[in-house]
């Protein structure tokens, strides 16, 4: 292909992509040193954004328990995905009608899905699951107003929804496991355990990684399952990332733009950072390859 066919092709891709990503975040770079109120020019303020954000505690508080959350819940997803696709995996005619099924909780809008889920926990709903945990523990336990009933709720709902697209990816990775690595491997007899650790996870490695990369990502801005699952999130410091700089960029009449601007940019650094170990090891598997 000629380098001018390439350009004719590759250009509007480009365009687009300048204009749905690299002005935003030149605009919210820009903003971040700006005191921003709504349909006014900026005011120079230099780095006052980012000193007023690393001193609140709050920001601090949310960005601890975005961290911990995604640790948590890729760790849950990725063990789940890991299972389901397994045993997928070595399903038959009805193959399809299972991944339909696992399916539906990804292809539902998080709002709804977290709302739908909450329902099984909160009293006012009929609440099936808190109904059957207070018949076999004794006690009611408040999802949505504690810390720590509710983070578990939290990890319950994102796990839910991202489960299946994990399950999906690492599911095509098994089907190109190749069969005779496998064969040899009984033939060895190692352990079913050993066959997964030792042969399999080694062989998906490429796509593993690119499922933590997209785990991480969506777990680090998750902001919708928030809404109906945490209605008390800034008061019990369930607060994620995303949700404080709605709250301080939005909430109050949009007075401090700026500090949610320079909110981002933080959380666009703290996102490579964690995902910095990821990038590595993708490149390393796209080198190999």
């Amino acid at each position: 292909m000629r380098r001018r066919e390439y350009a004719v092709l590759v250009a509007p891709s480009m365009i687009v992509m300048f204009g749905l990503l690299a002005l935003p975040l030149l605009r919210t770079l820009q903003w971040s040193f700006q005191r921003v109120d709504y349909g006014q020019p900026g005011t120079w303020v230099g780095l006052t954004n980012y000193t007023s954000a690393l001193g609140d505690p709050r920001f601090l508080r949310a960005i601890g328990f975005t961290i911990g959350l995604t640790a948590a819940t890729f760790v849950v997803v990725v063990l789940i995905a890991y299972v389901l696709a397994v045993l997928v995996n070595q399903l038959g005619r009805i193959r399809p009608l299972v991944l339909g099924t696992l399916l539906v909780s990804y292809v539902v809008p998080q709002v709804i899905g977290a709302t739908m889920f909450g329902w099984l926990f909160n009293p006012s709903f009929g609440g099936v699951a808190n109904h059957l945990l207070t018949l076999v523990t004794g006690e009611d336990v408040l999802w949505l107003t504690e810390a720590w009933p509710n983070r578990l709720l939290l990890l319950l709902s994102v796990a839910w929804g991202l489960i299946p697209f994990a399950m999906l990816v690492i599911l095509a990775g098994l089907q190109g496991v190749p069969e005779e690595m496998l064969e040899a491997a009984e033939l060895d007899g190692v352990s079913t355990l050993q066959l997964h650790l030792k042969v399999i996870v080694p062989t998906i490695r490429g796509v593993l990684g690119f499922v933590s990369l997209i785990l991480i990502m969506d777990v680090l801005r998750v902001f919708d399952q928030l809404i109906p699952l945490s209605p008390q999130a800034v008061q019990i410091g369930n607060e994620s990332a995303m949700l404080y700089i709605y709250n301080i960029a939005f909430r109050d009449g949009g007075q401090q733009l700026g500090l949610g601007s320079a909110v981002n940019i933080l959380l666009i650094v703290v996102i490579f950072i964690l995902l910095l170990p990821f990038l590595r090891g993708t490149a390393k598997e796209g080198a190999r390859a």
